[in-house]
């Protein structure tokens, strides 16, 4: 998707993607082509809007068209697009070590279970937001795989090729 700021001065073009949006989350609307240009796809998909949703039928975006549409375009462009990704941020030189609490030992232990799926040396860990011996060893586990120091703790390295390595897992896991 084009960010907000290229669709400035083109009014035209920001009803046609908005409406784009919206339909490519819910088929009952007309799909267009942004082009910038209010011609018969355009009046169609207008039409074909206010239609669906009680507007009277002119093809003409009017005021309460255009505040309907944008009503519509944001919960659609939500669904479409790609979900928000969290950052973890841990400090610079920052080991949880076993025994700690700390939320993003809720994550780790997500994604070790999510893997565990794919790779039968890594054990789930239970979820408990603690680096507890289940979960020090799954890490362990993971760290073996990776060649890195099995030391049962999360540090930044460790973190890094959890995040990279989930995506792919989870895609496996579904695939099956």
């Amino acid at each position: 998707m084009r960010p907000v700021e290229s669709f400035v001065g083109q009014p035209i073009r920001s009803l046609q993607t908005m409406l784009r949006v919206i339909a490519e989350n819910d088929p009952r609307h007309e799909t267009i082509v942004p082009d910038g240009i209010y011609g018969p796809e355009t009046i169609s998909a207008v039409s074909a809007f206010q239609r669906l949703h009680g507007l009277q039928v002119t093809g003409i975006t009017d005021q309460p068209t255009w505040e309907a549409i944008v009503a519509q375009y944001k919960p659609a462009l939500i669904n479409i697009d790609e979900a928000q990704p969290i950052e973890v941020i841990l400090n610079p030189n920052q080991i949880i070590r076993r025994g700690e609490r700390h939320p993003v030992i809720y994550l780790t232990q997500g994604i070790l279970a999510v893997l565990s799926e794919v790779h039968q040396s890594i054990a789930a860990p239970g979820m408990n937001g603690i680096l507890d011996t289940a979960t020090a060893d799954s890490l362990s586990s993971f760290q073996q795989l990776h060649s890195l120091p099995m030391t049962g703790e999360l540090d930044k390295q460790t973190w890094q090729l959890l995040a990279l390595q989930f995506p792919l897992a989870q895609n496996l896991y579904f695939s099956r």
